[in-house]
């Protein structure tokens, strides 16, 4: 009567959110500031005061057919152009509107990029940890995920896993750095490596292999350089999106960037958003970013609560690497059992997400994109967590 597999993807939440709900009823029982929710990835710095002063000089002066009506599927022109643009003086590219297509956030830019490229039998490479949706994205279009076990002492590639796992089945490689949930990001030596590989392996099996660069963490950073994946390896489709960077994760918005020579890999793009139903993304949401392109993050409060977590739970007697990117610490268990751990902190109203739900057991999550108030109160709770474990 019914697909049996979208049945069970609607009514299994993830693990995330089913701990987010947790937070919801318990701080019902005990007062929202006695929750330590550090579950989601919902950006808590405000959006730029220049988002809010953009939409409004859109809306007062633009002709409202043009703020509300259809785009070409791929996207305004003029905003492609724009972004493009952006993109060549920062990372010195020679892109133009071709290049670009727009969509609703990077979920979909993904998703597109899967389906377009996927055919029978192909595998899709990533890496421990990994975004938990990357296998029901890549499932969906009829391809099957690989995952390599995570390097846990910095969170780069396993090379030498990954080299036995590709194969004449192996369509693309996923990335995403900075990392969701580690922090960790791919050096230039690592792209540089698995570039090479690809290149190798390319030529090997007489067919290209693609990366596919899921980069909606690209501005938050901390002090180091993020390598523009492109530069190193042509046959890369960069799926980017604005919710983080701006703090726009409810108005799905993104693009994917084809570099030159990959024209068929384009028309395949805008042949999966079709069948994805994508009429275009949002009208009034291309305008702004086309205006805001080049405008800087305010990541100050991230590396703030970085840099206070990460010190906390080392005197706590945690180990976890430093975070380079994004807002998430990957800290290791006190125990083997992760979803055991994981349970324990609740005691302290604590809400953690298991490492294993991102292909990496033994390990934590913990997302410090809320208030920096929050976290210097959770300390002293994450101290009596570890002293259980002590004594």
């Amino acid at each position: 009567m019914i697909n049996s597999k979208m049945y069970e993807l609607g009514t299994k939440k993830s693990t995330i959110r089913t701990i987010f709900e947790f937070g919801r009823k318990r701080a019902a029982e005990v007062g929202e500031e006695n929750i330590f929710d550090f579950s989601l990835g919902n950006p808590n710095v405000p959006t730029p005061q220049f988002i809010k002063d953009t939409i409004i000089e859109i809306l007062n002066t633009m002709e409202p057919t043009a703020i509300h009506g259809y785009t070409v599927a791929p996207g305004n022109p003029q905003v492609r152009a724009t972004i493009a643009k952006s993109i060549n003086e920062r990372f010195g590219t020679n892109y133009d509107a071709s290049n670009l297509f727009i969509t609703a956030g990077a979920a979909a830019a993904i998703t597109i990029s899967f389906k377009a490229l996927c055919e029978d039998n192909d595998e899709f490479i990533t890496f421990a940890p990994y975004f938990p949706e990357y296998k029901c994205f890549v499932e969906s279009v009829g391809g099957k995920l690989i995952v390599i076990p995570a390097q846990v002492e910095d969170f780069q590639i396993n090379f030498d896993e990954f080299e036995k796992a590709i194969n004449e089945h192996t369509k693309a490689i996923i990335i995403n750095s900075p990392n969701n949930p580690s922090g960790a990001v791919y050096s230039e030596a690592t792209i540089k490596r698995l570039s090479e590989i690809l290149l190798k392996k390319s030529e090997e099996f007489d067919k290209p292999i693609f990366i596919i660069s899921d980069e909606p963490y690209r501005e938050i950073a901390y002090d180091v350089e993020i390598p523009y994946v492109p530069n190193y390896y042509n046959n890369t489709l960069v799926c980017y999106s604005y919710s983080k960077s701006f703090s726009l994760p409810g108005e799905r918005i993104g693009y994917i960037v084809v570099p030159n020579g990959l024209e068929k890999v384009y028309g395949a793009i805008a042949g999966a958003a079709r069948v994805l139903t994508h009429v275009n993304a949002p009208s009034l949401w291309q305008l702004v970013i086309a205006k805001c392109a080049g405008m800087p993050s305010d990541i100050s409060t991230y590396r703030r609560n970085a840099e206070l977590l990460y010190n906390g739970l080392i005197d706590a007697g945690f180990t976890c690497n430093k975070p380079q990117g994004a807002f998430y610490l990957f800290p290791k268990c006190l125990e083997s059992d992760d979803y055991a751990f994981c349970e324990r902190a609740k005691k302290y109203d604590l809400l953690l997400v298991p490492g294993n739900d991102f292909g990496c057991p033994g390990y934590f999550r913990a997302a410090y994109c809320i208030k920096t108030e929050t976290i210097e109160r959770s300390l002293p709770l994450f101290k009596k967590l570890a002293a259980e474990y002590k004594n």
